[in-house]
């Protein structure tokens, strides 16, 4: 334990009391049988044992039951070494807290004696494992007692790990040995090499009777048992290789040759250091890899070793297709499937990452033919997902990937829905990230439309609206991508063959009527407004698409929009009929929509989505001809009939104010040249050229608006935050749209604006404005019935 610990205490110092003397022999009731109860478990009841023994320990010691801790640590070898450190440190901290950089002149007598106590319970301890591994859990507490206790003390339990008779458990002990003294003392790199040289001695032990005759015992295999040592190993060679120069590599190679290519010890030399310099040797290793024993390590481990490191690293470009060559003579002639899967899918990258598709697609076939008979695949899915990724990784030419012969039949190996649909939705992933210009390779589209079908027909019953719209977003992403250029009635087939085959996913019907509108525009931009017959009949059928879609479609409000889309769409192709038929549909739509609708899983009123439908159909009216067949402004008067007879929401003013939206419509109509118009469309600014009998169904059909407004007004009474909005609503429409020469009109005026300001409940700014706007309208015009009008108005101060 050190020079000043070898000595026996003296009587008047740190003699051992009588309660040490008790902890003590408390220890020696721990029997040789106690670790009995962590016999004969499998390895999952054998790690659920070792975490309740853990928490065990951190109640016992929480409950100040030291001993206890110590018996628990013994029996499962479970680290204590942080728990007691922390302890020590707490006692130190009188009269002041230790700093990190403490030296044991910092460290108050207590603190020490009760550290030496430790080490003398540890010291107690008969079986050498429990032992080795608890004093190594404490390493750091020798801190507190001397300056050059972890130097002496490291090399002397290097040495005790000698004493372990099983080959492997002295593997594991050196492991741990390792990482305790990484953790304490990084520099001290003489303890990794003593550890790392005494277990490359040990492997002799391997071919010796009493182990040989453990594993016929046991009925494990050499190769098996081998792959045991590799985590022990694995950690010792990286703590020797953390930041270790090229050099140390050479040595550690040749160290291999001399125990003749040991293949354990050459696979963990291959994890531990860096993947450049394993590149920069990848001939050479491959060399030592064949010179190695087949029966004792598996090649193709081997080779997953060296694999991994090419995938982080380039070597020689030279020396890459012997590499490739070499590597998958060894990996074809693998015979489990799971085996031969796991390596080839750690060489797919390699391959992809250095070669064309010529060679991936090789490496392809190989491993479909491996992985076929018998349905092996069904056990290796994500070794085969993460083939599908390193390719997607590399390989962004999709025309190039699907010419690949055996990328599709790979893609068929993925029999299990979820894996499949998961694969697709990767490709399709990568597809819209990666695919610039939209694309009408016939290739391409017909394996996209293979996997978006597959992807769309995992949607059932039970499916989840999130997963749902994933998808959908990934199907209307490869739709967005397709074009076929100026052959526009190939892109409507495509349209119409798509239709068929996401017909369960909405918001992809959705955008495929989206579609067909574009390309019914764009079939217009193109003849600049005058087609053809043959163009003409084309955005026929674009249009009869849209009407036969929407009919489909679940959501009323997307319905709504989509029919009156439509609709603009045919009206700016001159498809008077197919317009008159879409917007017809969306007037009998209204009195379906609901109250209230589903947003983001919240029920809200309907009632602002319609209002601002119906205003932008309003819009729409004014360039919409009547039909020679349904009388004067019939579409107009449809629309108001459905929306008196909608059902609105109790106390609602909405059916108000969409007859007070109206109002300007109707001004406009009879007006002698409308506000907009669409080129070679005659609207009824044409069809009727200021026609009296026309203006005058526009003024009963004004009149009788008006009125059911001011009944309206009326009903509501005393009832000022619902009634003065709608009045100076109305107000600013007969200004903006009346005739105020007609005394009635003008009168009616200065009653709604008395009405709107009569409780003070206006915004006084909008009535300043409106006023000054009124005022200065009159001056520029000269306008004598405004200015009069103009007079008649005051502002009420709110009271």
């Amino acid at each position: 334990m050190g020079s000043d610990r070898g000595k026996a205490p003296s009587p008047g110092s740190s003699a051992v009391s009588e309660k040490v003397r008790t902890r003590l022999e408390e220890l020696d009731d721990l029997e040789e049988g106690s670790q009995k109860e962590l016999l004969n478990l499998s390895q999952q009841e054998y790690a659920n044992r070792i975490e309740e023994l853990n928490q065990s320990l951190k109640e016992a010691w929480a409950s100040d039951q030291k001993v206890k801790a110590l018996k628990i640590v013994i029996q499962s070898h479970l680290s204590v070494g942080r728990l007691v450190y922390d302890r020590i440190w707490t006692m130190c901290s009188d009269p002041r807290p230790l700093t990190d950089s403490f030296t044991v002149e910092d460290v108050n007598d207590t603190a020490k004696e009760t550290c030496l106590n430790w080490f003398f319970k540890i010291a107690s301890i008969r079986e050498l494992l429990p032992r080795l591994y608890v004093e190594a859990a404490i390493l750091k507490c020798n801190r507190f007692l001397n300056k050059c206790g972890i130097p002496e003390t490291l090399p002397r339990l290097t040495a005790m790990i000698r004493g372990i008779g099983d080959p492997l458990v002295a593997a594991y002990a050196r492991a741990y040995l390792c990482r305790v003294g990484m953790e304490v003392a990084p520099h001290l790199k003489d303890s990794l090499n003593r550890n790392f040289f005494d277990l490359l001695g040990t492997f002799r032990q391997v071919s010796s009777d009493s182990v040989q005759n453990q594993l016929v015992l046991q009925r494990v295999e050499v190769p098996e048992y081998l792959t045991l040592y590799s985590p022990a190993v694995n950690w010792i060679l990286q703590c020797i290789a953390y930041r270790a120069p090229e050099p140390l590599l050479t040595e550690m190679t040749e160290r291999c040759k001399k125990l003749g290519n040991n293949a354990l010890l050459l696979n963990s030399v291959m994890r531990a250091f860096r993947p450049e310099f394993v590149a920069a040797r990848a001939t050479d290793f491959i060399g030592m890899i064949k010179d190695c024993d087949e029966a004792g390590f598996p090649k193709h481990l081997l080779f997953g070793a060296l694999g991994r490191s090419l995938a982080c690293a380039d070597p020689p470009e030279s020396e890459r297709l012997t590499i490739l060559n070499e590597a998958w003579k060894v990996i074809t002639k693998v015979c489990s499937p799971q085996d031969y899967v796991i390596c080839a899918e750690i060489w797919v990258e390699f391959t992809c990452r250095h070669f064309s598709k010529r060679e991936v697609n090789t490496v392809l076939a190989d491993v479909i033919k491996h992985m076929t008979p018998d349905r092996a695949f069904e056990d290796a899915y994500p070794q085969l997902q993460s083939v599908i990724r390193k390719i997607l990784t590399y390989f962004h030419d999709f025309s190039l990937l699907f010419s690949m012969e055996r990328f599709l039949p790979f893609l068929d190996m993925f029999q299990k829905d979820s894996v499949r649909v998961e694969v697709c939705r990767s490709i399709m992933d990568i597809f819209i990230r990666h695919q610039e210009e939209p694309s009408r390779d016939p290739v391409i589209l017909n394996a996209m439309l293979h996997i978006c079908k597959t992807m769309h027909d995992s949607v059932n019953a039970l499916t989840l609206e999130d997963e749902k719209r994933s998808l959908a977003l990934l199907i209307i992403g490869f739709i967005r991508m397709v074009s076929f250029g100026r052959d526009f009635e190939q892109q409507l087939s495509f349209c119409v063959e798509a239709r068929a085959t996401f017909c369960n996913l909405e918001s992809v019907l959705v955008q495929l009527i989206h579609t067909v509108n574009q390309l019914a525009m764009e079939t217009s931009r193109v003849m600049r407004g005058n087609h053809s017959r043959k163009t003409a009949a084309f955005v026929r059928a674009c249009a009869a698409y849209s009407f036969i879609t929407i009919p489909s479609l679940s959501s009323i409000f997307s319905r709504l929009s989509l029919y009156l889309l439509s609709g603009q769409v045919a009206l700016a192709n001159q498809c008077l009929s197919q317009a008159d038929a879409f917007l017809k549909a969306a007037v009998s739509l209204l009195p379906e929509v609901p109250r209230s609708i589903s947003v983001e899983g919240k029920l809200r009123s309907s009632e602002s989505f319609l209002m601002d439908f119906i205003n932008n159909f309003l819009a729409t009216l004014l360039v919409v001809p009547d039909h020679p067949e349904h009388g004067v402004l019939y579409l107009v008067r449809g629309l108001l009939n459905m929306v008196q007879d909608y059902t609105w929401e109790d106390n609602s003013d909405a059916k108000v104010r969409v007859y007070i939206s109206a109002l300007p419509l109707l001004a406009a109509m009879s007006q002698e040249t409308y506000l907009y118009s669409i080129p070679k469309v005659d609207s009824n600014e044409t069809l009727y050229g200021g026609d009296p009998k026309f203006l005058s169904e526009i003024n009963k059909l004004s009149e009788t608006l008006i009125g059911q407004i001011l009944d309206h007004l009326k009903a509501l009474g005393r009832d000022e935050v619902r009634q003065q909005p709608l009045a100076f609503s109305l107000f600013g429409v007969l200004l903006a749209h009346g005739d105020l020469r007609n005394n009635k009109l003008s009168q009616l005026a200065v009653n709604l604006w008395n009405l709107s300001h009569k409780y003070g409940h206006c915004e006084t700014r909008v009535s300043v404005r409106t006023l000054e706007c009124m005022k200065h309208q009159a001056q520029q015009a000269d306008m004598t019935h405004l200015s009069d009008t103009v007079q008649r108005l005051a502002l009420q101060s709110r009271t």
